[in-house]
């Protein structure tokens, strides 16, 4: 899966707070991602990312997972 920082992930399951938009801050084996509503920020291994991804936004374009 082709994942850049600042791509917008909605997200199968959502975070505690209640919130299923995340920001992406770094990629790796593991991502940083920001959660939109509440504005923690999460390290997530890559496997359950991609397993979580429901769609992926990017400036000006939209990509289905």
């Amino acid at each position: 899966m082709d994942i850049h920082v600042n791509d917008e992930l909605f997200m199968k399951k959502a975070h505690p707070c209640g919130g299923n938009e995340f920001t992406v801050l770094r990629v790796g084996m593991d991502f940083r991602i920001h959660c939109k509503k509440c504005g923690r920020e999460v390290m997530v291994p890559r496997q359950k990312i991609e397993r979580n991804i429901k769609k992926v936004i990017r400036e000006g374009e939209e990509v289905d997972a």
